[in-house]
């Protein structure tokens, strides 16, 4: 709906008129100057009040719309513009996303391509960040050790774009669960959110980090956080051979989960990744009450610029 922030600046239309009347020079009496007679009836025809075809010159003319435009200017045209409100599910959830080497294994398939577990985890993480909009989400990436990539934020891509740029090596090569479900728990037991998730994805065997993972597990069941976890990668070590590496340890992870409350994923292939995903987005569903808030579109640009141009104009034609 269009609307002016400040209607009643509208009302100094007429304050040149008033102006010029209440500045009006009072008659001037004193000597007398001899001058020739037509200049005499020129300064005679000058000086008497004009009427209003007079006043309506296109210099005059000029003139008022320039004064119109700048008070239009002034008080503020603006439109309000449909904005969506920002959803918000009162949840923290943090992602806990291993870096250790063995991501490196290019056994998942994506778009009829090999990649590996890194890339796929990637593409279908960062898709599953930008749908939490309501959410405020952090990023934890471990390796031998663990950090924050991304603290908590409801700016969902950029978390988006911190997993698509994670990197191997940049935490260690080996796999600290611990480390890295500890450090999110560190940050979730301060805060005041009604919900607060893990999703904890890991495709080894927890061999760093000096807590064992099922005691983590254990606290953050005191703290009311639950975690969900996804064991990536096509073998465990319920099916893999002795010695085999790369395997993830399912089991714990399943575990870790059901300790605190959360569901547990195995994950074999990109499709599972993609169903988990979804999966996991109906386990923590984002509808919620949005939050209200009236944004305006400014327009007083337009007349302001349109003012500088004419005045360009009648500036160039007088000194012209």
């Amino acid at each position: 709906m269009f609307e002016l922030a400040a209607p009643w600046i509208l009302l100094l239309l007429p304050l040149p008129l008033v102006a010029l009347r209440a500045l009006r020079s009072a008659q001037v009496t004193g000597g007398a100057l001899l001058v020739p007679d037509r200049v005499g009836a020129a300064l005679i025809s000058a000086g008497r009040p004009k009427g209003p075809a007079q006043m309506l010159t296109p210099r005059n003319a000029a003139l008022w719309l320039i004064w119109a435009l700048v008070l239009l200017a002034i008080s503020g045209p603006r439109d309000l513009a449909p904005v969506s409100a920002l959803k918000v599910s009162g949840r923290d959830l943090a992602i806990v996303l291993d870096l250790s080497g063995s991501m490196v294994r290019d056994d998942f398939n994506l778009d009829d391509r090999a990649v590996t577990r890194l890339e796929a985890v990637k593409a279908v993480g960062a898709d599953f960040a930008r749908r939490r909009a309501g959410d405020r989400l952090a990023l934890v990436v471990f390796g031998s050790e663990a950090y924050f990539a991304s603290p908590f934020t409801f700016d969902t891509e950029s978390v988006a774009r911190r997993i698509e740029e994670a990197t191997i090596g940049i935490s260690g090569r080996a796999t600290s669960i611990s480390d890295g479900l500890g450090l999110a728990l560190k940050r979730l037991s301060t805060s005041t959110a009604t919900s607060r998730v893990v999703i904890l994805l890991s495709d080894g065997i927890n061999n760093a980090g000096a807590t064992n993972p099922r005691g983590v597990a254990e606290l953050a069941a005191r703290y009311g956080v639950r975690v969900h976890t996804i064991a990536l990668g096509p073998k465990d070590l319920t099916t893999a051979e002795v010695g085999e590496r790369g395997v993830v340890d399912a089991a714990t992870l399943r575990a870790i989960s059901q300790i605190s409350g959360g569901e547990s994923f195995r994950v074999r292939t990109t499709e599972d990744l993609v169903a988990v995903t979804e999966a996991l987005d109906r386990l923590e569903a984002t509808d919620g009450d949005g939050l209200a808030a009236e944004v305006y579109r400014e327009y007083w640009v337009w007349p302001a610029s349109l003012a500088l141009v004419i005045g360009v104009w009648f500036g160039w034609r007088e000194l012209s």
